[in-house]
């Protein structure tokens, strides 16, 4: 799946099949559904793309500590900006790594 594939896919009431599961949380969180969100992450820890995907949702939720501490696990900056920005970033730089 592209990005714009996944991207007009938030206007549906259920992800696409064949979602990568970062991905897939990823679609969850931006459509207001944290808990599944949370619980697809919860379920590939130690996964970097499932890490940086946590702490998004940890962003998401205002939890800006840790959210810091799942950026360092995936390696990667933090997020800063808006919200549904990165998380369309974050599907995108995943959907192009395949």
């Amino acid at each position: 799946m592209n990005f714009a594939a996944f991207d007009e896919s938030l206007t549906r009431d259920v992800p696409p099949p064949g979602l990568p599961d970062a991905v897939c949380a990823i679609w969850h969180g931006l459509n207001d559904d944290w808990e599944a969100a949370h619980e697809i992450v919860q379920a590939h820890e130690g996964q970097p793309q499932a890490d940086w995907v946590h702490a998004w949702l940890h962003r998401v939720e205002g939890d800006h500590s840790n959210a810091g501490y799942w950026y360092r696990r995936a390696g990667r900056k933090a997020g800063s900006g808006d919200l549904k920005d990165e998380g369309r970033a974050i599907a995108a730089a995943l959907l192009a790594e395949g």
